[in-house]
């Protein structure tokens, strides 16, 4: 079992924002702005609640592992039997805020998967900056 645990992959992405985490945490919170920049969704962040991410090309089902306001927010990301975690950290600076998203558990046979994510969280990123600038203070 340790030797599966050690093969799963993690895909990390990290940016410095010229915003504080008060911006940033809004836009990774609240419904409304979490479409703009990733999809739809019924999202909440409460431990526990389920909810769910729509997109063109279907759903992914998730659900809130840890919220610590304007630090942690953690949920499960499950979408074509791939069944990972999102964690994503906000640490202030004095610059702004430096936000690290990972994405862990992607077993050695989901290259598909684990590739897409890399490409695709880069271009979230992109998207949440516009968003995070037009978020108010």
């Amino acid at each position: 079992m340790n030797q599966v645990a050690q093969q799963l992959r993690t895909v990390v992405v990290e940016r410095e924002f010229p915003h504080p985490p008060e911006k940033l945490w809004r836009a990774l919170t609240q419904p409304h702005l979490i479409e703009a920049w990733l999809m739809k969704s019924d999202f909440q962040p409460v431990a526990g609640h389920r909810f769910q991410f729509n997109a063109d090309w279907g759903s992914v089902d998730c659900r809130v592992e840890e919220v610590d306001p304007l630090k942690t927010l953690s949920y499960t990301w499950s979408a074509y039997g791939v069944e990972t975690v999102v964690t994503w950290t906000l640490d202030a600076t004095s610059k702004g805020t430096h936000l690290r998203m990972e994405q862990a558990g992607f077993r050695l046979d989901q290259e598909q998967a684990y590739q897409g994510a890399q490409y695709g969280w880069q271009n979230f990123f992109n998207q949440l900056e516009q968003v995070a600038a037009g978020a108010a203070a």
